[in-house]
């Protein structure tokens, strides 16, 4: 088992590598995209927490698809998680004049001048995947039901032990993540024998995850649980759990869905995954931006359901592609 893990393993980071150097060669190209459209069409804008991540790629080419559909143009930018780099981005949106901006705020708090200033430009604003702190200042907001993904997560935790220690990988700049872990640790209240013995924050990035799971070990070296944010960070815990010799022992579970982490769950090396759907995040707010614009009622929140993958049931979600 451990050899074909450390084979997995290393197969994942190798495809790891190669996905980052296409994901940034693929930012850069949107982000020199030529930004001319058909006399008819409008242009939109799009900036995202980050590009290195295929969860947001697919989003982006799901509302590039619809907008392109109709003739219009958009123009994405990578923060790379950089909350001043994305308030210049929106900032360049609205001297551009663009019909609209779709955007994954990198921090839930930073982002309230900026909206404003495209809303005084009378600039809707959708924002996908995440929330802001201010509502009023966006037109909609697209989700999946991240508070959901926790209660999953821990509702099959609660079926499969009756206690253990707790590892928690979050990231407090996003409100998704929080609402993910919020959902895990509310739906396990009450059940005192489950125990948080440590948290870290790694900004859901697996280089970052890797590292963090290390000081908590070294912090709380017999965990029985990991939450983590989301697929990145589960799998850099998992190489930290794999190196302590502890990945058998502990039960892993993370949201997302992505082919990495199912493939993981089909071999045994982790427990679940809260799968969302990025295509139909992707479709639904370019759907609600085009009722936006076109001035017909449309929805204030939107949230994409979530489904638990399990060892049960990964080979009816298949482990080459997101569903």
């Amino acid at each position: 088992m451990r050899r074909i893990f450390s084979k997995r393993l290393i197969f994942i980071s190798a495809c790891l590598i190669l996905v980052l150097l296409v994901m940034t060669v693929t930012a850069f190209l949107r982000s020199n995209q030529s930004v001319a459209t058909p006399a008819q069409g409008e242009k939109f804008g799009a900036t995202y927490m980050t590009l290195n991540n295929p969860f947001y790629t697919i989003i982006d080419d799901e509302i590039r698809a619809e907008l392109e559909s109709r003739g219009d143009t958009l123009v994405s930018r990578d923060p790379a998680l950089d909350v001043q780099k994305q308030i210049e981005q929106i900032e360049d949106f609205i001297h551009m004049h663009v019909r609209g901006i779709f955007l994954t705020p990198v921090d839930v708090n930073k982002l309230h001048p900026v909206l404003l200033e495209a809303r005084q430009a009378g600039i809707p604003v959708v924002v996908v995947d995440s929330q802001v702190s201010d509502q009023t200042l966006v037109a909609s907001t697209v989700t999946s039901d991240n508070y959901g993904a926790g209660v999953l997560c821990a509702q099959n935790l609660l079926g499969t032990r009756t206690g253990g220690n707790i590892l928690i990988l979050e990231q407090q700049s996003a409100q998704s993540a929080q609402d993910r872990i919020r959902g895990f640790e509310d739906t396990l209240k009450g059940h005192g024998t489950f125990h948080i013995v440590g948290r870290a924050d790694c900004m859901g990035q697996l280089e970052k995850a890797m590292p963090a799971m290390e000081t908590l070990l070294k912090q709380a070296p017999q965990p029985d649980v990991v939450m983590a944010l989301n697929d990145p960070s589960a799998l850099g815990a998992m190489a930290a759990l794999k190196d302590h010799g502890l990945l058998s022992k502990v039960l892993v579970y993370s949201v997302d869905g992505s082919p990495e982490a199912k493939g993981m769950i089909e071999e045994g090396n982790m427990t679940a995954t809260a799968a969302q759907f990025p295509s139909k995040i992707g479709k639904a707010a370019a759907q609600e931006m085009n009722l936006i614009i076109e001035g017909k009622p449309h929805e204030r929140a939107v949230t994409v359901p979530v489904q638990l993958i399990t060892k049960d049931n990964v080979r009816d979600f298949g482990t080459d592609g997101w569903q």
